[in-house]
C-alpha cells in the first residue's frame, strides 16, 4: 500500500518526501480538528484519568 502511494508521488526523492511530509501533516491536521473531536463523545474513556479518592 505505502510503496503504491510512494509511486504515485511526483518528482524525485526530495520532492516525494517533501509531498509525503506535507501529506502526513494534513492528515494529521484532519484527525485532531475534525475527526477525533467527532468521536470523543463514543469513546467509552471520558473521565479525569484517575481512579479512586485522593
Amino acid at each position: 500500500m505505502y510503496a503504491l502511494i510512494w509511486r504515485r508521488l511526483p518528482g524525485p526523492l526530495w520532492m516525494k518526501l517533501a509531498c509525503a511530509v506535507v501529506l502526513v501533516s494534513l492528515l494529521v491536521v484532519l484527525l485532531f480538528g475534525w475527526v477525533f473531536p467527532w468521536v470523543e463523545p463514543y469513546l467509552p474513556f471520558s473521565g479525569s484519568g484517575t481512579i479512586g479518592g485522593s
